[in-house]
């Protein structure tokens, strides 16, 4: 017989580079019972939302970090008992966040001329941050904890040249997590001031008394501060109006905010429209549906055609295939194509890559789009999933729309809109050139690209071979 024992369940590792996750929503109470596997939390971190499996069979003892607060990888969030007739001992509280405490602040000496406190908080040189180890980046700050930051945030405070010191931490000990640069930025950028904790002021020492007939020194006035205070309402959520709702962004939306702001203040961004004929793939794929679904179990949509013959187009032209960095460019010869995957009813959008797609033939393009959209859609992706792009496909047209003028996602030169299938009378030449009407499967297809290193030119011929591999779909080649 089995003996009974607690069994902690910790804050997962969800990549390499993550150091930190966010507690989004308990769906387990104390005292409620787990069974093996089945979700007991949803966490958020800075690339992907997911839920966390329970290790056992058993009985939620406690519950140690509350929502919405941040704690580092390997922290322990809940304790599960295996004993199921276990009965907690109290239903306390989830744990809250540790408040800050300011650290004391002596005061200055009396001295002859006036002595003005030294800040307790040293400013951090750009350079030393942007110079520190990757793993973890320490920066002088006024709590120990603070010291430690990911190295999201110091390449965001490197990035934005920040004073650190500035910046209210909400993790625990103080320190300063994304979050917290990204509203003391929006802040910034705003106008608002930023509302910062309040703190005793610094003692400072009264000036000795003058010489008879000298005149007292004159105090320096104060240095203006960087940022104006303001309440920190300026930079809240205004109030709900008549017929008005107010929508708190998830953490997928922030995200995907940030990123897509960040993209079109980096890269020139251009976009062209083709039109295709689809009528050889609609033959293929009725003929080939069948075998998909009956063989394979997989449904053959349109979009493992259109990443077939858009990764046949890259060995052409491989500068679709790219990052730029400054003035240099990185040419990939491995294609990670990206697939915009729509989440919370269209409220959300994830960005899962196909890995070494230029190794999958169609039946191997059709089983990871299904199995990546499936993932997707129940928070069951992982880091790895969604990171490491080198050019994305997206797929509005399966809703109707006809064309799109897509952002580029953040690192990657080009990203393909593909739009409905619509029948329409087109103009068709005969094996012989005379020339007819015929009602044909057309589709737009748009791409966007970032003109600092991809020109008109390039990305015409990167389309015009995509159309060709299209039109004339090569089944030997590209395999079924």
């Amino acid at each position: 017989m089995a003996v009974a024992s607690n069994v902690d369940v910790v804050m997962p590792q969800m990549g390499s580079s993550v150091t930190e996750g966010t507690i989004s929503r308990w769906l387990k109470q104390v005292g409620d019972t787990v069974q093996a596997d089945e979700t007991i939390v949803e966490i958020s971190t800075d690339k992907v939302d997911t839920e966390v499996p329970s290790p056992t069979a058993g009985v939620v003892m406690e519950l140690l970090v509350a929502e919405g607060v941040t704690v580092d990888v390997g922290t322990r969030i809940a304790v599960l008992s295996t004993d199921l007739s276990a009965t907690p001992s109290a239903a306390a509280p989830v744990a809250a966040p540790p408040a800050e405490v300011a650290a004391p602040v002596e005061a200055a000496p009396v001295a002859a001329e006036p002595v003005v406190a030294a800040p307790v908080v040293a400013a951090a040189p750009v350079a030393a941050v942007a110079a520190a180890p990757e793993h973890v980046t320490q920066l002088p700050t006024s709590g120990e904890d603070r010291a430690f930051v990911s190295p999201v945030v110091a390449r965001m405070v490197a990035e934005h040249q920040l004073d650190i010191a500035q910046i209210a931490g909400t993790g625990r000990g103080g320190r300063v997590t994304k979050k917290d640069v990204e509203n003391f930025l929006a802040a910034r950028a705003s106008g608002g001031g930023y509302a910062a904790p309040m703190s005793e002021p610094t003692a400072v020492a009264p000036p000795a008394a003058a010489a008879p007939g000298v005149a007292p020194p004159v105090a320096a006035p104060p240095a203006a501060a960087s940022t104006p205070a303001a309440p920190a309402a300026a930079v809240a959520t205004a109030p709900a109006g008549n017929g008005e709702e107010i929508y708190t962004f998830s953490r997928v939306r922030q995200v995907t905010a940030k990123h897509m702001r960040e993209s079109i203040e980096t890269a020139a961004h251009v976009t062209q429209v083709w039109e295709v004929d689809l009528g050889r793939v609609t033959d293929i794929r009725n003929r080939l549906k069948p075998k998909f679904k009956n063989d394979y179990g997989v449904s053959l949509s349109f979009l493992p055609f259109i990443m077939r013959a858009t990764v046949e187009a890259m060995a052409a032209w491989p500068w679709m295939n790219a990052e730029v960095r400054e003035n240099d460019a990185v040419i990939k010869r491995y294609v990670n194509l990206g697939m915009a995957v729509s989440v919370d009813d269209g409220k959300g959008l994830m960005v899962p890559a196909i890995k070494n797609a230029e190794t999958l033939n169609l039946l191997g393009l059709a089983q990871a789009v299904a199995d990546l959209a499936v993932r997707g859609r129940s928070k069951k992706l992982t880091i790895d999933d969604l990171t490491g792009g080198t050019f994305t496909i997206t797929n509005p047209g399966v809703f109707g729309s006809l064309y799109g003028t897509p952002i580029l996602p953040v690192g990657q030169v080009g990203i393909l809109d593909t739009g409905a299938i619509v029948r329409r009378p087109m103009v068709v030449k005969g094996p012989d050139g005379s020339e007819a009407i015929a009602i044909r499967p057309m589709m737009y297809l748009s791409i966007s690209y970032d003109h600092r290193l991809v020109d008109g030119a390039y990305a015409s011929q990167f389309m015009a071979q995509i159309r060709t591999n299209l039109q004339t779909w090569d089944e030997e080649a590209y395999g079924a």
